[in-house]
């Protein structure tokens, strides 16, 4: 159904900052403040601060009685799956798949190789002048298992390529065959994860994964493996990371953690052989641009009655 010029959109960015919007739409900024800058019942096309939590991503679905498509900028949708049962039937949810892939995979990459040469205790050993030379492990010669193998994933395995890695496997929901081998299930990982030196989590949070990476998961993983989290911290029970950390058998990376943020005095901060990044995986200057094209494109779709893109789920 072709919109009307009533029907509403909020987005976290002013309209005028964004080029090839529909004329046809009547434009609404909210970045999640307090007071919202029009009637959610109005709202036709939501898209979601980014960045801003659960709560104030959530906070104006109950009143938005004809709202049809929630967009988020994120690629997960974690954040606003609590909300869905408020919102009426058929609304789409859209995520922001081609906006994080780039950014994403190169932290993941930056992890990997600042973990394993040795970064973190460079940067120490510069803080006391001290000239920590050695022998560090390479990412060349390594297999490496990725676990969520979406477009993020297969973005992580592009930038890994150069780097002469022995193997990269492949974990996803559904096995299938891309051009560059196989992807397994997670019914797989038991046999994948001995073979694996780092391991990569990018796979999206929901019942299947939720506390995937447990105890069973990390005994699995061979001695000095490195288990590297750009995925969502809930993919991880950290207990059971910590206890791996401080008996020193594993090393971690992670750009994410639960609970997050990490709150000062956790053990998780100061535990042996662990690098965190604040959640920046997709927080970089290429955001801005990518989003603001996603949200023009959208918009342009659904002003002119076409099927948006990257929809995730339908309420019912």
């Amino acid at each position: 159904m072709t919109s009307k010029k009533t029907s509403d959109v909020w987005m976290p960015f002013p309209a005028d900052e964004i080029e090839g919007l529909p004329e046809s739409l009547n434009y609404h900024f909210w970045d999640g403040e307090q007071d919202y800058p029009a009637d959610p019942a109005d709202c036709a096309f939501y898209v979601v601060p980014y960045m801003k939590g659960s709560q104030i991503a959530v906070r104006p679905l109950a009143g938005m009685a004809q709202v049809q498509v929630v967009q988020t900028l994120s690629a997960g949708i974690d954040h606003v799956e609590p909300g869905l049962g408020l919102l009426p039937a058929g609304v789409r949810l859209c995520n922001a798949k081609g906006v994080h892939e780039a950014s994403t995979a190169e932290l993941a990459l930056a992890l990997i190789l600042a973990s394993l040469r040795g970064f973190p205790g460079f940067v120490h050993g510069q803080d006391k002048e001290e000239w920590r030379a050695g022998f560090y492990p390479a990412l060349a010669d390594k297999s490496v298992l990725i676990v969520g193998y979406g477009s993020i994933g297969a973005a992580i395995e592009d930038r890994l390529a150069p780097f002469e890695c022995a193997r990269v496997a492949r974990v996803a929901r559904s096995a299938r065959t891309t051009a560059r081998g196989p992807v397994h299930t997670l019914d797989d990982l038991p046999a994948l994860l001995p073979e694996a030196d780092v391991v990569v989590l990018s796979t999206p949070l929901n019942p299947s994964t939720q506390g995937l990476v447990g105890a069973e998961f990390l005994a699995a993983m061979p001695d000095g493996a490195l288990l590297v989290n750009v995925a969502r911290g809930g993919v991880v029970d950290t207990k059971s990371l910590l206890l791996e950390l401080e008996s020193g058998r594993l090393r971690a990376a992670l750009d994410v953690t639960d609970p997050e943020p990490l709150p000062s005095g956790h053990p998780l901060w100061h535990a042996p052989n662990v690098l965190i990044t604040p959640h920046v995986g997709g927080s970089t200057s290429a955001f801005r641009p990518r989003a603001k094209r996603l949200v023009a494109g959208q918009l342009s779709r659904f002003a002119a009655g076409e099927p948006v893109q990257n929809v995730v789920r339908t309420t019912g």
